[in-house]
């Protein structure tokens, strides 16, 4: 079993930064690929990233392409969400993500264990 707990979440204005942390426990967390997902209000839940167990490798979903970035602290057995140029069309809640396997993937139903998620609220 894997307990993951979001944390980081918040309002802020357009052009802003923000970084999330999830925190892992319950696994080797080396193991395991890890993923943010968000969902708006009235909307599906989106992927946003994932990474790799070893961190080696990472992937985006095209809306957030080139504006946040995904890393690992395996040491810390946490993984972050580095925001920037934030958008109000960012805002949604945003979960973190364990996998079943090392690799990453943008499919939500190969990501067993979620988090509660944190509410990021963009402000025009």
């Amino acid at each position: 079993q894997v307990q993951l707990v979001e944390s980081g979440g918040g309002l802020v204005q357009t052009g802003d930064s923000l970084r999330l942390s999830c925190a892992a426990s319950g696994r080797t967390f080396s193991s395991y690929g890890m993923g943010w997902f968000r969902q708006a209000p009235g909307k599906e839940r989106e992927f946003v990233a994932a990474i790799s167990g070893s961190g080696s490798s990472t992937y985006y979903g095209d809306s957030v392409k080139g504006r946040f970035t995904i890393s690992r602290d395996n040491a810390k057995n946490t993984v972050y969400l580095q925001m920037n140029s934030l958008k109000p069309e960012d805002t949604a809640v945003y979960s973190c993500a364990a996998s079943g396997h090392s690799g990453y993937t943008d499919r939500r139903e190969f990501y067993p264990y979620w988090g509660q998620g944190t509410q990021v609220t963009v402000s025009s």
